[in-house]
């Protein structure tokens, strides 16, 4: 494989989902929010799923954490929907626990939460595909 391919968004978007467990932070309780249509995406494609969100105590039905450092294993990648000042902490958080592979939902970054997941070497998906379009969510 070229080295072009390497870096293209399907060989990225490949890595992302070649693993699990995931986690999304900024999951959400509220059906019609993009935190919660990403967690659910994950649950209709059988795929292990935590939800990070500190006000909350579930969402779906599964127990939801304060933040990755709480997660009960490592995760093989995370899907960030939050405010972009909040995703530079996900980073910094993913980053202690050697967490590779970043999904950042429309929205979620900014140039330094960004820049600091490429100094940390990670895998990551910005300002392109929506994991929802990926993985075929189903409202429901």
């Amino acid at each position: 494989m070229a080295e072009a391919d390497v870096n293209s968004i399907e060989a990225k978007i490949a890595e992302f989902l070649n693993g699990s467990p995931h986690a999304v932070v900024g999951a959400s309780r509220d059906r019609r929010k993009y935190g919660n249509k990403v967690f659910r995406v994950f649950q209709q494609n059988n795929r292990p799923v935590y939800a990070v969100n500190p006000n909350a105590d579930a969402v779906e039905g599964c127990r939801a954490y304060p933040d990755l450092e709480s997660l009960p294993e490592k995760v093989h990648g995370v899907s960030i929907v939050t405010p972009p000042d909040v995703s530079e902490e996900v980073i910094r958080q993913a980053g202690r626990l050697g967490i590779k592979n970043l999904w950042f939902q429309p929205g979620a970054e900014s140039s330094k939460a960004l820049s600091e997941a490429r100094e940390f070497g990670m895998n990551v998906i910005a300002n392109g595909p929506c994991l929802l379009v990926v993985l075929g969510y189903r409202e429901g």
